[in-house]
């Protein structure tokens, strides 16, 4: 019996030696796989993300590419070609809105006469009018005066004036004048002679035309 247990106990104890040293080395394996993988460095990593990756680009991220390019981006070009797209997206679909809602403007105010620093219908100025305008059919608040109204939005070219565009003009060495523009030449103003559309070729306007602002696309 004692001979029995002096062999049994060895037994078990070398074996759960041998476990023991089987799981420190799968311990020692693991962590020396952890370590080489902490020790990767970040372009080994991308080299080898790069090699088990080596897939076509999605078609639409392709598509996305040929259509955008950084370079036309860059250039004075591409910003002039989509000023102008804007300006044909405009023409097609907001035009004949702003021209309708000018023309109902218009029935509402022509009787009113010209007052200087007038606001209301009992006589109004230029700036007050355009204000007006741009309040009441576009909710936008625009500054009371002249020379504060040109320097809001951005400055087009009279040759590329769409429908809403403010234009201005120098009537004298110290008087400014504002409008609305339009379309088809022609913009809505206060007059001297009370609301009216006048146009940019008449003579006295075209002399004195100073620049033109876009408040709204």
């Amino acid at each position: 019996m004692i001979k029995k247990y002096l062999i049994t106990v060895p037994t078990i104890l070398l074996f759960t030696a041998c476990s023991n040293n089987i799981q420190t080395l799968d311990n020692s394996s693991n962590l020396n796989n952890n370590q080489n993988k902490t020790t990767l460095s970040y372009d080994d990593y991308a080299k080898l993300y790069d090699t088990k990756n080596k897939t076509q680009k999605p078609s639409v991220l392709a598509n996305y590419e040929t259509l955008f390019n950084p370079k036309e981006y860059k250039s004075s070009n591409y910003n002039k070609n989509l000023e102008l797209s804007n300006a044909k997206d405009i023409i097609t679909s907001e035009i004949p809105k702003r021209k309708q809602a000018f023309n109902e403007f218009y029935n509402e105010w022509k009787n009113v006469r010209y007052k200087l620093g007038g606001e209301s219908k009992k006589g109004i100025d230029c700036s007050a009018f355009t204000q007006r305008v741009y309040k009441d059919k576009f909710g936008i608040e625009l500054p009371r005066t002249t020379v504060t109204q040109v320097n809001m939005g951005v400055e087009v070219k009279k040759a590329e004036l769409i429908p809403g565009d403010l234009v201005f003009f120098k009537t004298s060495k110290t008087d400014k004048h504002v409008g609305v523009y339009v379309g088809n030449g022609n913009f809505m103003h206060a007059s001297i002679k009370g609301i009216q559309y006048t146009s940019l070729d008449k003579p006295f306007y075209k002399k004195n035309y100073w620049t033109s602002r876009r408040i709204i696309n």
